[in-house]
């Protein structure tokens, strides 16, 4: 099993992988259309992406780009996420005028980053290549918000741990692959749909899962690409699509909304019984 993910050797994408599948290889890619691509030529079996975070919220950008590629979701992980501040050996924290890293990291670690005076916050695209741009540049000025993990495939100290907002700070991933097969028994449904313009259209298109009792994990809105102020809907059903209230369902949903995609189903991420 080849998974890709997006960023560097180190990166949360990286250890997402490899806590949900330990023996996989993971490979990395720069953005997350080239992990899509990566998985649609066939140059890795599956790729895996983070779609929200318990702090930051949705990556839209993920989300857009699951609709947009015919590549289905065949299973998910989750993994909770420890932000560091990263700088060269012997760099004190006083010394520090900028600090890089992805816009989710910064936004996650907001309340510490406001207590370093006069330090430049800096947006990169990634957390592990953030750490990379410090050790590669000799930036001794600049710091990085990352993991622990990039500091030691860097060499940089750990200046600060755990200066992230709240300490139950964890991301979701799905993994999508060109084989629709699910890693694991499905229970869980990811779904896209657009209803008509109409008074008590989103109602109708809800009453369909609450009529069948299937609980919607997750729903939100976008808006449609191209056509202002008009939106579309991404929704988690509690349910597998092969179960037949769910099949039902969603037949009944395509009888009244303008379209609707099966993103995929797959297994509800499960975390590691620990033994004490």
């Amino acid at each position: 099993m080849r998974i890709g993910y997006q960023g560097a050797t180190g990166a949360y994408s990286e250890a997402a992988a490899l806590r949900g599948w330990p023996h996989a290889e993971a490979l990395p890619f720069p953005a997350f259309e080239d992990v899509f691509a990566a998985v649609a030529s066939g140059r890795v079996s599956h790729g895996i992406l983070p779609v929200e975070n318990s702090i930051g919220g949705s990556i839209h950008q993920n989300y857009d780009l699951l609709l947009e590629r015919d590549l289905p979701i065949v299973a998910e992980t989750e993994l909770p996420v420890v932000h560091n501040l990263l700088a060269l050996p012997g760099t004190d924290i006083g010394a520090i005028r900028r600090v890089f890293s992805h816009p989710q990291a910064l936004a996650q670690c907001e309340r510490f980053l406001r207590t370093l005076p006069g330090v430049e916050i800096v947006a990169t695209y990634d957390t592990a290549g953030s750490a990379r741009l410090v050790r590669e540049g000799e930036l001794r000025d600049t710091a990085a918000v990352a993991s622990a993990r990039a500091a030691e495939v860097f060499g940089l100290d750990v200046l600060r741990a755990g200066i992230q907002d709240f300490a139950d700070n964890i991301t979701r991933f799905l993994v999508i692959g060109k084989n629709p097969e699910p890693l694991g028994t499905p229970d869980k449904t990811t779904l896209a749909f657009a209803v008509r313009n109409e008074p008590g259209s989103l109602f109708k298109a809800l009453s369909v899962f609450a009529l069948r009792d299937i609980d919607l994990t997750k729903l939100e809105s976008r808006p449609i690409r191209g056509t202002p102020w008009e939106y579309l809907f991404y929704a988690d059903l509690a349910a597998a699509r092969d179960e037949l209230r769910c099949g039902r369902a969603i037949v009944h949903l395509a009888e009244s909304a303008r379209w609707v995609k099966t993103l995929g189903s797959y297994a509800r991420w499960q975390a590691p019984v620990v033994n004490t």
